[in-house]
């Protein structure tokens, strides 16, 4: 790429890494899909940039993100509730998410903290790097993928092109979904008691600190086992259930191993992965059981809502009121504040 434009990593925060939608056609030798915990995320960031939905993107945990743009102005989005904040020459702005924006040249963008969740999504405009079995997709513990194979470090530069084009802004952030966690039972439930099964479904199970991209320990009721508490190494998958000798379930996420010897009581469904992958340490969830039939029902229910949603991206107004969003908000449901600062340029931060 012949432009000098680049995104610079200031601080990575808590966690941040480059990643796409995964490493797909691999796990039978090992290597594990990698990706983004949440798709939807990446296809809306990507979307408001003016990126193909699966550009590899920074997924990041909990806050600290700072990046600052070097040699020529870049186009960012942050998708997530996050709380976001522009810098230049030493003046902070607030700044909604689900929105792009460019970054002049020494302009720093930096995600303060997040609402709900924990997950936040990056996307840069233009944003190419080498792909490695397919998928740019960092996977740290192999060294693949991403920029020389790890997390992203103070100092990282990644290349872009240009900001061309306007701001585009998501009409409306997707609705927070607190409904238990849907499993499909299996694929060992022989391995469980009914009352096991029950306490599983029946109690609270708290996120533990031991929650990352390759799985999220859960504290609850103890879940028997029926016999051995292990099994010959099978084959598990991103959302897998495994329950270890001491009845305390394990999540497996994006990074996790592609097989395990501890029997899985039950297999979160692929929509709602990104729902438990956002869950805080110290959170509470239960889960629900449900059938493969009803599983893929609701995959195709939320593919359905993500286009929804990403149909509804608009053009952002960059000066004065965004006659779209108050009109069609005020016939729809009611009068909205049309100077506030989701409707609004940058404001001032409080602080």
């Amino acid at each position: 790429m012949n432009s000098p434009a680049a995104l610079e990593i200031v601080s990575p925060g808590a966690y941040a890494s480059v990643q796409d939608i995964g490493r797909r056609g691999f796990r039978r030798i090992g290597v594990p899909w990698a990706g983004v915990l949440d798709p939807r995320l990446m296809r809306i960031a990507n979307a408001l940039v003016g990126n193909a939905g699966t550009t590899p993107v920074i997924e990041c945990f909990d806050g600290g993100l700072q990046v600052v743009a070097r040699g020529a102005a870049v186009r960012v989005a942050v998708a997530g509730d996050a709380v976001i904040e522009i810098e230049c020459k030493g003046e902070r702005k607030a700044l909604p998410a689900w929105r792009s924006v460019t970054l002049a040249d020494g302009e720093i963008l930096r995600i303060r903290r997040m609402g709900s969740g924990r997950i936040a999504v990056l996307a840069l405009e233009g944003l190419a790097l080498p792909q490695v079995m397919g998928s740019a997709s960092t996977y740290a513990r192999a060294g693949l993928g991403g920029v020389d194979g790890r997390a992203l470090v103070a100092g990282v530069r990644l290349p872009a092109q240009a900001a061309s084009g306007g701001e585009r802004i998501l009409a409306q952030a997707p609705v927070v979904d607190e409904r238990p966690i849907r499993v499909v039972g299996g694929p060992q439930a022989e391995h469980f008691s009914a009352e096991a099964f029950e306490t599983f479904l029946g109690s609270d199970y708290r996120v533990t600190a031991e929650a990352d991209r390759m799985g999220v320990r859960l504290e609850g009721p103890v879940l028997g086992h029926l016999g051995a508490t292990e099994i010959v190494s099978d084959a598990t998958v991103p959302g897998s259930i495994q329950v270890p000798g001491k009845g305390q379930p394990i999540v497996l996420l994006a990074d996790a191993q592609t097989a395990g010897g501890y029997p899985k009581i039950a297999t979160v469904i692929g929509s709602d992965i990104p729902r438990l992958a956002a869950r805080r340490p110290g959170q509470t969830l239960r889960f629900a059981a449900v059938s493969a039939a009803e599983g893929e029902r609701i995959a195709r229910e939320t593919e359905a809502q993500t286009l929804a949603l990403l149909a509804a991206i608009c053009p952002f107004a960059a000066e004065g009121v965004d006659e779209a969003a108050l009109y069609s908000a005020n016939l729809v449901s009611g009068v909205v504040h049309a100077l506030s600062p989701e409707y609004r340029p940058l404001t001032a931060v409080d602080d």
